[in-house]
């Protein structure tokens, strides 16, 4: 996995890609994003092939996960505006949906399937955008 980090604040996650790095850790690549102390949104146009590149993680590797989670929680809630992927497929997009409430409630912050990538940009931007208004409003 390989976090693009060249269109900032749009983060392009890269599941099939490797780290250019052998030795760089992915939780090292986000703990420098979330060290930015500004707002970013997670972008995947891979879709969802559960056929081709999924890894099953050991049970080691979702403890590790957790525990990192739960370290960072809110930072995660407080720079992660959401993560959108771009899924074409209409089943698979449905399909999801009750997956994007745990996805929610594990991560700290919204999951959005969209169809396509002018979609998912769309709805990066207003994400930023209400960021930026929020932090704006001087009441």
């Amino acid at each position: 996995m390989l976090l693009d980090v060249s269109q900032f604040p749009l983060v392009w996650i890269r599941l099939n890609a490797q780290c250019a790095d052998p030795e760089a850790s992915l939780f090292d690549e986000f703990e420098a994003l979330l060290a930015r102390k500004s707002v970013f949104v997670l972008l995947n146009d891979e879709g969802l092939n559960e056929d081709e590149g999924d890894h099953e993680h050991s049970p080691e590797e979702m403890k590790q996960m957790s525990l990192w989670m739960k370290r960072h929680r809110s930072e995660l809630r407080s720079f992660v505006k959401a993560a959108i992927y771009i899924e074409p497929n209409t089943a698979k997009r449905l399909a999801t949906k009750a997956f994007a409430l745990v996805y929610e409630k594990f991560w700290g912050y919204p999951m959005f399937m969209v169809a396509t990538k002018n979609e998912a940009l769309d709805l990066a931007q207003t994400l930023l955008l209400s960021e930026q208004i929020e932090a704006w409003t001087p009441f």
